[in-house]
């Protein structure tokens, strides 16, 4: 469940006595080696009223007494270690497992189902260490079920030996759950709901729970989409309090736009993708003299028309950002927003902030400022458009935009001349049918268009960072960056060594540019052959994850010492951000708080990944529901994962991926040889390796689980051995 922090509020509001009893565990944890007193942890947690410290120290007495601290002299606490007793949140590690994960320990500690205490993943609980396993993990009992977890989680009603039960279905955590009549809010057989666990007593075969939500009814493609939402506690649909508001927002102009820089008789296009609603950004080209061109890089203003603390900047915050799904987009803002009053729709008069930049035909930035704006843009064009347009030489404002396209490659050129890395990838898409289904699977490639615009989105941005950020003899005032840490070097060198195994060469030493350079080598090498995306999944995990943050580190993948996200407001609250402090600071207000904003920070960036992961969720339950009429047949494919059961495999023609489990390799017993990322026969020494050709059968396509199964094409299969029947 993603934490939800309030705008405007004052820092460490009164929290109950359970959430302080939490924060004060895992002060103690977070440092379990070192003695302290009840006055620090005070200070460390940011208490100061009376109230609060008088319930701390309440909290240090039952923590002594059910021996989760120790004291070790007169006024002195540290975890009690030798007891083996802790607290904390269950996990549910990939492969099922309950887990619990303590900061400070060097393990986690796996809780089996029978010394669970009925636990489940989310819950406080307290534990007992008391054996270690084989495999090296700790293993320890639930001894108190401190907190229930409140994480919505979803299922489908059904009748179950006369009763009514939500079946989870979930891949790892399949769990039923009895639904009392009372708590059914006119759910029937048959349809996905979001639900809590409220209880579950020892005596009790099943949990009881209540339901939150009735999404609609399972296998209807809509409620499937909303479904793959709820599960990662994202919304599905938009308070109605936001959208009311939204529409009261006037739309008459005529007193702001004399308070601005005006562009509307000056040629601005828009280029975005063809079925794109939302323009957040466009683009203004003029001649000044010879050689010397001004371009604008004009953004939506959505914040003169969301003010801060308002019920859309609310919901806008609590979301972070707008949600891409396989046939659908969930907006961060209200539609009348998003689509219409800040979208800069042609041939209407729209506010934007701006970054214009003077530059000369070798792209060098040569002035720039950053202003208040009004547009009107002249032409919507698609990027399919533009890249006809840039191929042909011919097409409405031809001119502009090839000029645009030279400047663009010529600032392409000069950031990987600095050490940025080149993740080009490609995106899978679907055709989908009227109600949902997919017909079809083709990919796309970033082309010359989508540098266009990317070039000049990524120039704007590290501008306005600069802005604020680089400033001398002064400390700068606290700003939200994107950051990107450099790698690991001991990730950088598994990279190495694994890409040397296939033939490949990486030099992972030298100087960040030199490193940089190497890896774009690489990708370029690879490029169109088989192990091309295995090669492109493995460096992008070898790379740390871009966040936003009020610490400037630089972008490493970007090569920038600065960069912010300042281009797309109407779909990520960071940019929203940005624009407000941007105006404070050039307006010569004084600095927020930089605790506050890593705070807002941190959600954001949380939001982010959690979008991502629902994003990757939706096109592999599309990508099962693609394979559903496709069971029985055969393919070739390429080994894209290997682990101690089994082997991840993605069909070569439509890039759909599925398992194969290891005991379906039946003519030898396979060792797993982690470092070499492969399966090695242990009497025939066969080998399956990572990116390897494989020729596949599919067996299995579960939409509920999103999963494919697949298993070996020259496999003969016994129709009466149930576990090779084809399974849906």
């Amino acid at each position: 469940m993603v934490k939800t922090i309030k705008l405007g509020i004052k820092k460490n509001p009164l929290p109950q006595k359970e959430e302080m009893r939490k924060r004060v565990v895992a002060c103690f944890q977070k440092d379990p080696e070192t003695s302290m007193t009840l006055t620090e942890v005070v200070k460390r947690l940011g208490y100061k009223t009376t109230t609060k410290i008088e319930k701390v120290g309440s909290i240090f007495k039952e923590l002594e007494s059910c021996g989760v601290i120790e004291k070790v002299k007169t006024g002195y606490y540290k975890l009690n270690k030798s007891n083996s007793i802790l607290e904390g949140t269950l996990e549910r590690k990939s492969h099922g497992h309950l887990y619990m994960d303590i900061e400070g320990f060097d393990f986690p500690i796996f809780i089996s189902a029978k010394n669970s205490k009925h636990a489940l993943e989310g819950d406080e609980v307290r534990i007992q260490i008391f054996k270690r396993r084989k495999n090296g993990d700790a293993e320890g009992e639930v001894i108190e079920i401190l907190s229930r977890s409140k994480k919505k989680r979803v299922g489908v009603i059904q009748l179950y030996n006369g009763k009514i039960m939500v079946n989870t279905g979930e891949k790892y955590s399949f769990l039923r759950v009895r639904i009392p009549h009372s708590s059914l809010m006119g759910a029937t057989p048959g349809d996905k709901v979001t639900f809590v666990v409220e209880d579950w007593e020892e005596n009790e075969e099943y949990p009881s729970g209540k339901i939150i939500d009735i999404i609609g009814r399972s296998g209807d493609n809509t409620t499937e989409m909303h479904a793959i939402l709820a599960e990662f506690g994202l919304p599905y649909s938009y308070p109605e309090e936001p959208v009311r508001e939204a529409e009261n927002i006037p739309d008459d102009l005529s007193e702001e736009i004399p308070k601005r820089e005006d562009f509307r008789n000056v040629l601005t296009f828009t280029i975005d993708p063809k079925d794109a609603k939302d323009f957040d950004d466009a683009l203004s080209v003029r001649s000044i003299q010879e050689g010397i061109w001004e371009i604008g890089v004009h953004i939506a203003d959505v914040t003169h028309y969301v003010r801060t603390n308002s019920l859309i900047d609310r919901e806008a915050f609590d979301r972070a950002t707008s949600i891409y799904l396989v046939d659908r987009t969930i907006p961060m803002l209200p539609e009348r927003l998003s689509n219409f009053l800040c979208s800069l729709r042609p041939m209407e008069d729209k506010l934007c902030f701006s970054v214009i930049f003077e530059m000369n035909e070798e792209a060098d930035v040569l002035k720039s400022r950053i202003v208040r704006s009004v547009i009107n843009s002249n032409r919507r064009f698609n990027y399919g458009e533009v890249q006809k347009i840039i191929e042909n030489g011919e097409g409405e404002y031809t001119q502009e935009i090839l000029l645009l396209n030279q400047l663009a490659q010529k600032l392409r050129k000069e950031r990987f001349k600095n050490g940025a890395i080149s993740f080009e990838g490609y995106e899978v898409k679907f055709n989908l049918d009227s109600k949902g289904k997919p017909v079809g699977v083709y990919f796309k490639s970033p082309q010359d268009a989508n540098h266009l615009i990317e070039e000049f989105m990524l120039l704007a941005n590290r501008k306005v960072a600069e802005t604020i950020g680089k400033v001398k003899n002064t400390k700068p005032k606290t700003f939200v960056y994107r950051v990107h840490e450099q790698p690991q070097s001991e990730k950088l060198e598994n990279f190495s060594n694994f890409v040397k195994k296939l033939g490949y060469q990486l030099n992972i030493t030298g100087k960040k540019e030199d490193v940089a350079k190497s890896i774009n080598k690489l990708l370029d090498d690879v490029s169109g052959k088989r192990e091309s995306s295995i090669i492109e999944n493995i460096c992008l995990r070898a790379m740390c994850k871009a966040i936003y943050s009020t610490l400037n580190i630089g972008h490493y993948g970007l090569a920038f010492d600065y960069y912010t996200h300042f281009t797309s407001p109407i779909r990520r609250y960071p940019d929203m951000m940005v624009h407000r402090l941007l105006e404070r600071y050039l307006n010569g207000e004084t600095s927020v708080s930089t605790e506050k904003y890593e705070e807002f920070c941190d959600h954001c960036s949380e939001m982010e990944q959690l979008s991502v992961v629902a994003e990757r969720a939706s096109i592999k339950y599309k990508q099962v529901e693609f394979m559903m009429d496709k069971l029985g047949n055969e393919y070739d494919a390429t080994i894209s994962g290997v682990t101690e059961g089994f082997l991840f495999v993605e069909i070569n023609e439509n890039k759909c991926e599925g398992k194969l489990s290891v005991s379906e390799l039946e003519d030898d017993k396979y060792e797993y040889d982690k470092e070499n990322y492969r399966l090695v026969g242990i009497y025939n020494h066969k080998i399956y390796r990572l990116g390897d050709p494989i020729k596949i059968r599919v067996v299995g396509a579960n939409l509920e689980r999103r999963q494919l199964d697949f298993i070996l094409a020259d496999k003969k299969v016994s129709p009466t051995r149930s576990k090779h029947k084809l399974r849906f």
